[in-house]
């Protein structure tokens, strides 16, 4: 296998990486955007303070915690592909809240109040008329964090995962050819955000099609 295909089989691994941490981080954003607009105060101290821990710590701080303060502590070790979905699913959720909360913060106050009125229940509510709402608006801003995360993937080079970065560093070690690697994994990172900045684009037009 060449330098070149080895680099590229990075990227399976990176995909995974981002796209499963991505999915953990939306559904723990959208949770603790209601609790942070929910009336139970316990819950929005919780959302309030989770989302100031993860975004006021460094996320590879958050990541070596996770991969090798855990097992010290509790004994339960976790691969490193694994440790890095858990890490940057946790990190992400939290900027994500943050996001999904001021779109829904957004949404017309007439509309909460109109399906109040009608009776129509809350859960209800948030799932069919403020939530796909607050996704419109806040689509562009969703998008962004997903690029940030693939971005950042890159970190979790530092715990052995074979990602592009991993690999890359790897064959320039043995070839010597640093600028070489290091550039054409830059190239496929820039690759990756473009085909992500593309596909929030065409959402994003279909979208305006059904408003």
């Amino acid at each position: 296998m060449g330098s070149m295909d080895y680099i590229l089989a990075g990227v399976k691994v990176t995909l995974q990486v981002v796209s499963l941490a991505g999915i953990i981080g939306f559904i723990i954003g959208t949770l603790l955007a209601l609790c942070k607009i929910g009336r139970i105060k316990l819950l929005r101290i919780f959302a309030d303070v989770y989302t100031s821990i993860f975004r006021g710590t460094p996320l590879v701080l958050q990541l070596m915690l996770i991969f090798f303060g855990l097992p010290q502590a509790t004994g339960i070790t976790f691969e490193p592909v694994t440790a890095a979905i858990l890490a940057f699913g946790l990190n992400s959720g939290a900027y994500i809240s943050e996001v999904i909360r001021a779109g829904i913060m957004a949404v017309d106050k007439g509309q909460r109040e109109a399906a109040m009125a009608l009776g129509v229940p809350y859960r209800q509510m948030m799932k069919d008329i403020i939530l796909p709402q607050a996704l419109k608006n806040i689509l562009p801003a969703l998008m962004n964090e997903y690029i940030t995360l693939t971005k950042e993937s890159a970190i979790v080079t530092v715990i052995g995962v074979m990602d592009v970065m991993r690999r890359s560093f790897m064959t320039a070690s043995n070839t010597y050819a640093y600028l070489e690697a290091f550039m054409f994994a830059g190239l496929i990172y820039y690759v990756l955000v473009m085909i992500l900045t593309l596909i929030g684009k065409l959402i994003e037009r279909r979208m305006r099609r059904y408003d």
